[in-house]
């Protein structure tokens, strides 16, 4: 008799900087790879509560970087997001992700605001006690992303109306994924939420079965 299915969805954004490895006196910071993203679910396979389930898929969820060419708000120098080591260290493991066994990317995207600067929070705090010129490392980009939270909803649903699967273990710490939650248990799918120690709202756990 065939196994159950069951699939892995993967908030990219929130596993990738659970992942990350902050820089130290000895090291400096590393970001995640495709190798500690594929480790992850190496390590949710091997649960012994899936022992009696098959993987359908592994979905993994994220928004490409912008490519947008812009200035830098105070020097007004030009500046190609495409040439950032952000940008690359991110279509790198993208790239990487797709090519892997049973690994499907649903890729959102990221939009600049109008304004496309805005003033770091850390920094507005500090020039009200001591006022200074401001340079161009005080301000952030003003970015969205835009899609990743519906296709994550849509496929959580689409899974368990077309009965695809009977589990789904999902990787986030977003509490905007409760509907999808309550949406696919009613449809009779058991929802095993990972928030990787992650301080997440208590309504997110409520409507999973199971949190690790």
């Amino acid at each position: 008799m065939a196994k159950p299915l069951y699939a892995i969805l993967l908030d990219g954004g929130f596993l990738t900087k659970k992942l990350y490895k902050a820089p130290t006196s000895s090291s400096p910071g590393t970001h995640a790879t495709a190798a500690d993203i594929l480790a992850e679910c190496t390590r949710l396979q091997a649960l012994p509560l899936l022992a009696d389930y098959e993987l359908l898929r592994v979905y993994y969820y994220d928004a490409f970087p912008s490519a947008a060419r812009l200035q830098n708000p105070v020097s007004k120098t030009p500046l190609d997001l495409a040439a950032t080591p952000r940008y690359r260290q991110a279509q790198r493991l993208y790239d990487q992700l797709v090519l892997m066994p049973h690994f499907a990317l649903r890729m959102g995207t990221v939009n600049l605001s109008p304004e496309k600067w805005r003033l770091k929070p850390r920094v507005a705090k500090a020039l009200v006690a001591t006022p200074r010129a401001l340079t161009d490392n005080d301000f952030q980009l003003d970015l969205s992303q835009k899609g990743v939270d519906m296709r994550v909803g849509m496929d959580m649903a689409r899974l368990a109306l077309r009965e695809l699967v009977r589990a789904v273990v999902v990787v986030t710490g977003d509490s905007d994924f409760v509907p999808a939650f309550k949406f696919v248990r009613r449809e009779g799918v058991k929802v095993i939420l990972e928030p990787m120690g992650h301080n997440v709202n208590p309504e997110l756990r409520h409507h999973a079965d199971i949190v690790l």
